[in-house]
């Protein structure tokens, strides 16, 4: 712990605790609307298949392997200090928005995930201008964080088409959703190209495909915009990579 600052690293332990926590407890007490049935008050506009969503299970261990890191390491990165206190907030963020769809606080849900990634986006920016970080570093602090960032990205796109449809402020037609995967698109991209991140790219990707899959029968010419872009995104990461080479 030598020259970390203690409460840090305990928020950092406890907000990776409850984000895992909370959706256990949720599935085994069945306390409220699960993520399925809040999403499917508003998924008729653009939606992602279900399988999509066990990225989740690769992103916890991240947080997990983060997590522990984070509170044995020493000394301490920049890279680290840019961006403690923002995933504090972002993976807060991640429990923090189950309770708000659980109990149907749609408006609530979507101000939560924008600040989640808004901050995790933000503290990856910061790392990046801090150091070229140690490949630990990066395994263990950067790479996580960025398939959050990247995730909670797309998530966003999707959440605030839900919300927006489930409130009848937009109809569930094919504009609405071409414009929610042009705009994941110019986002992601231009995020991608900021951090020069394949890791912050492939969930993006992954949720693209996710769109692709479920649009094919509802909406064929969003589902190709998907697939598109996603094809996009990956050679963006392709080109990082040799780039980084």
């Amino acid at each position: 712990m030598s020259g970390k600052p203690l409460g840090r690293s305990l928020a950092v332990l406890l907000a990776v605790v409850a984000a895992i926590a909370i959706p256990a407890l949720q599935a085994t007490q069945n306390f409220g609307m699960t993520a399925q049935e809040f999403s499917s008050q508003g998924d008729q506009t653009l939606r992602a298949a279900g399988y999509a969503f066990s990225i989740w299970g690769l992103i916890y261990l991240g947080m997990a392997a983060y997590a522990v890191y984070q509170l044995t390491a020493a000394p301490e990165s920049p890279t680290l200090r840019a961006v403690a206190w923002p995933s504090v907030v972002a993976i807060a963020g991640c429990g923090a928005w189950l309770l708000a769809s659980a109990f149907n606080q749609q408006w609530l849900s979507v101000a939560i995930i924008l600040v989640s990634a808004g901050a995790m986006i933000s503290g990856l920016m910061r790392a990046r201008a801090a150091e070229t970080p140690a490949f630990r570093d990066k395994l263990l602090i950067v790479w996580p964080l960025s398939l959050l960032a990247g995730w909670l990205t797309i998530a966003s796109a999707i959440n605030i088409l839900t919300v927006l449809t489930a409130q009848g402020v937009i109809g569930p037609d094919l504009t609405w959703a071409v414009i929610g995967i042009a705009v994941v698109l110019t986002f992601g991209g231009f995020v991608g190209w900021r951090l020069r991140s394949p890791v912050y790219l492939a969930p993006i990707a992954w949720g693209l495909i996710g769109v692709y899959v479920a649009e094919q029968a509802d909406k064929p010419i969003a589902a190709w915009l998907a697939a598109g872009a996603a094809l996009g995104l990956v050679a963006e990461a392709l080109a990082t990579l040799r780039k980084g080479r």
